[in-house]
């Protein structure tokens, strides 16, 4: 363990229907950094993850989005799959947590599907970011510049493309936890 993220409070934001290793992989890497993280969804007790379409682990939830506050974290991580980010667009309290982040100027990292919840909160007019293919044309007609890149990094916005980044996405993420607040970014 390195420690580089030591007194880093991380939320990771997901419900069910989430890309299994879109969470795992991001939270061993940020937790072998010394990060403290949250599993932060709709509701208290478990949700399901899954391995594209099959049915994966399920994952005890710390804290319900009712519960937190973005003032308490350093930085937002928010796992793919579809119907994950598609529940969670639709959930104001969850829409408004991942704006907070923004007007805080705090870093928050989104893969595959998870942009679309950026989408909704209405924050990526003028970034560049990536996302899955599908996700394009919603990027784009919030006003954002869709890029079909490994990683991007926008301001304290890490985005990747799909599970084969998880790399580059986990090794991006920690340097933007350890550069903490961004001031230049707008919510």
């Amino acid at each position: 363990m390195s420690n580089r993220l030591n007194n880093k409070k991380i939320a990771f934001l997901a419900t069910d229907g989430f890309e299994q290793v879109e969470l795992t992989k991001p939270w061993q890497a940020l937790e072998k950094e010394g990060a403290q993280l949250h599993l932060v969804s709709l509701e208290s007790g478990n949700i399901q993850g899954f391995n594209h379409t099959d049915k994966g682990d399920s994952f005890t939830v710390d804290k319900t989005v009712d519960e937190v506050n973005a003032a308490d974290y350093d930085g937002l991580v928010l796992p793919g799959g579809v119907h994950n980010p598609d529940a969670l667009r639709t959930n104001d309290a969850a829409v408004s947590f991942v704006r907070d982040f923004f007007k805080q100027h705090k870093p928050v990292s989104a893969i595959c599907h998870g942009p679309w919840t950026l989408v909704e909160a209405d924050v990526v007019n003028g970034r560049t970011l990536t996302s899955f293919p599908s996700v394009k044309t919603d990027i784009q007609n919030a006003g954002g510049n869709w890029v079909d890149e490994e990683v991007v990094v926008d301001n304290g916005l890490v985005t990747s493309r799909n599970p084969d980044d998880l790399d580059a996405f986990c090794k991006k993420t920690i340097e933007e936890l350890c550069e903490g607040k961004h001031e230049q970014q707008a919510a």
